[in-house]
């Protein structure tokens, strides 16, 4: 059977250990950010906020606090995913506006969807919250990857960082906000990274998958 090209795309993915520090165009780090905006999330509502880090200095800074790892200072952007740690009713208002907004509907027929989501906030603590923005951002990350390897660029999911220390970096705290993965883009080094020939592993569709 004839491979689609997500697939062949997505066999030649891996998480690039070394990159060589050469800049992604422009426009192919679009398609790959717009990927992620388009990604679904619970309810529709993105209770997470994207910044997009391509300035030199700034990746320096967070070197230590994603352990020394090199992708961290060698990639073009780093793409991190900052959950919400504080919710709102203004929140819920300004996501049902932009509904409203762009399908031409009245908020008055949003009232009952609007509901459940201000439900889901006030019936949740601030760690049940947390937790549930921090799920949604894995969900983005994981397009931003299938993407990038539709895009030939390389990546390296990352979550082997130290949050309090990229939140001060970033100033994440006084916005609201909290680190909760990050994803590195840029080009494998393929003589430095011992993983860029290597056959991917992964647990066999027998093995994976029941159907009932």
């Amino acid at each position: 059977m004839k491979k689609s090209i997500f697939i062949e795309a997505l066999e030649w993915r891996y998480a690039t250990k070394k990159m060589n520090g050469e800049q992604i165009p422009e426009e192919q780090l679009n398609n790959i950010l717009e990927a992620i905006r388009l990604s679904p999330s619970s309810l529709g509502f993105t209770p997470y906020t994207i910044l997009v880090i391509k300035d030199q200095e700034t990746k320096e800074k967070l070197l230590p606090h994603c352990y020394n790892q090199s992708q961290i200072t060698s990639a073009s952007a780093l793409v991190v995913f900052a959950a919400w740690k504080e919710f709102n009713v203004e929140q819920v208002e300004k996501y049902m506006q932009e509904i409203a907004t762009t399908r031409n509907v009245s908020l008055e027929s949003l009232e009952g969807f609007a509901a459940n989501i201000k439900g889901k906030i006030s019936n949740s603590s601030p760690e049940e919250l947390l937790v549930w923005a921090a799920k949604q951002t894995y969900i983005a990350l994981g397009f931003g990857l299938a993407a990038a390897a539709v895009e030939k660029i390389d990546s390296t999911p990352m979550e082997g960082f130290i949050p309090a220390g990229v939140d001060s970096v970033l100033d994440l705290e006084n916005k609201g906000l909290t680190a909760s993965c990050i994803l590195a883009l840029g080009y494998r080094d393929e003589e430095k990274d011992f993983l860029s020939k290597a056959i991917k592993v992964r647990r066999k569709s027998e093995e994976l998958f029941v159907t009932i």
